[in-house]
């Protein structure tokens, strides 16, 4: 009788077997290919309020009824950061479960009317482009248009478009010419002589600041106080909730190899972490969407996130007259003041005068 359990046999059968590989190649995704994601999530007020509360989103009307209630909810909402965090960590183990780069995501959106706990999400992508890396050639280079829905109704209550490098099962030839990516000749950056901060976290300030910043060398930009640590909760757990099943979060014996050493943060943590510490210098009304969402670089377990706003744009309309619309840009970055995440986010601000 053999001894599967013996050392010896075991590591010989290891090397023989076949292993029954997860996720998808490059080769594998084409143009209007439609995924529907299994096997779909129900979003808890659990898993919400975890996500708020170790991403550092505190506000009240995602916690507390009264504050729901005076917001114009029946309850206290799902918070759009759970919410894009838990359409994307379904597409995982179909998108990019293999690896490869999270090159950027944009044209976030949600609905106008707010997505209560106990909803049951599906999700599903088409794959909008695929593109040879000429740099890279061990990749290619693939877009999906997601959308998650209401499983009962339809509606769609999230929806992006993101592109992530996707290994090949084959490198392709290419000339290279992608790595120097027609470089400019390097120009002086336009950089302002003052910055100026908002006085409060009304809509009228940050439109008072903007107006300051008017005909000068201004630009109205702030960092944020607040650091979050990153530890086993969120660097591991938090993905786990959403069905994050990349192994850069949570295979330590395959990323040991990898540039970063350890597993890595999610990039939506990361994200709502950031964002979290600038809501916490504002009074948000209402997330309206984001753009050009880019990650820098990984982050790990006991990397600090912190946070950094520009103020773009103020615009008195709004769904609502409690509120008027403000863009941001926000910066994430880490201890040692490297940018580990960028996007554009267009909110709805209550106004101090209603």
């Amino acid at each position: 009788m053999t001894d599967w359990t013996d050392p010896d046999t075991f590591a010989q059968a290891l090397e023989q077997v076949e292993t029954k590989e997860k996720g998808n190649c490059f080769e594998d995704f084409e143009e209007g290919d439609l995924i529907e994601h299994d096997p779909g999530l129900t979003l808890t007020q659990f898993g919400n309020e975890q996500w708020m509360s170790q991403t550092l989103n505190h506000d009240p009307a995602y916690w507390r009824a009264d504050a729901a209630a005076e917001r114009g909810f029946e309850e206290p909402p799902v918070h759009p950061d759970y919410l894009t965090a838990a359409t994307l960590g379904i597409t995982v183990e179909d998108l990019s479960e293999k690896g490869g780069y999270f090159l950027g995501r944009t044209d976030v959106r949600f609905p106008g009317t707010p997505v209560y706990t106990g909803t049951e999400l599906h999700v599903e992508s088409e794959v909008v482009n695929t593109a040879t890396s000429s740099s890279r050639p061990e990749y290619g280079i693939v877009s999906w248009r997601t959308r998650g829905k209401d499983a009962e109704t339809g509606d769609v209550l999230c929806s992006y478009e993101r592109t992530n490098m996707i290994p090949r099962r084959e490198p392709v030839a290419t000339d290279g010419s992608g790595a120097a990516a027609a470089e400019a000749e390097d120009a002086e950056p336009e950089f302002p002589e003052e910055f100026i901060a908002p006085e409060g976290g009304y809509f009228e300030d940050f439109a008072e600041a903007l107006e300051d910043a008017d005909d000068e060398n201004a630009a109205v930009a702030y960092r944020h106080e607040r650091g979050r640590t990153q530890d086993d909760v969120t660097v591991a757990q938090l993905p786990l909730s959403t069905l994050n099943t990349a192994k850069q979060h949570h295979n330590v014996d395959v990323m040991s190899d990898s540039p970063s050493g350890d597993i890595v943060t999610y990039g939506d943590v990361t994200r709502s972490t950031a964002l979290g510490h600038a809501r916490s210098d504002e009074r948000t009304w209402r997330e309206v969407g984001f753009d050009d969402e880019s990650f820098h670089t990984f982050v790990a377990v006991g990397d600090t996130v912190y946070a950094f706003t520009r103020v773009i744009e103020a615009e008195e309309t709004a769904s609502s007259d409690e509120a008027g619309t403000v863009t941001f840009q926000h910066i994430a970055f880490n201890q040692d003041d490297e940018p580990v995440y960028s996007g554009t986010r267009t909110a709805e601000i209550r106004k101090r005068s209603n």
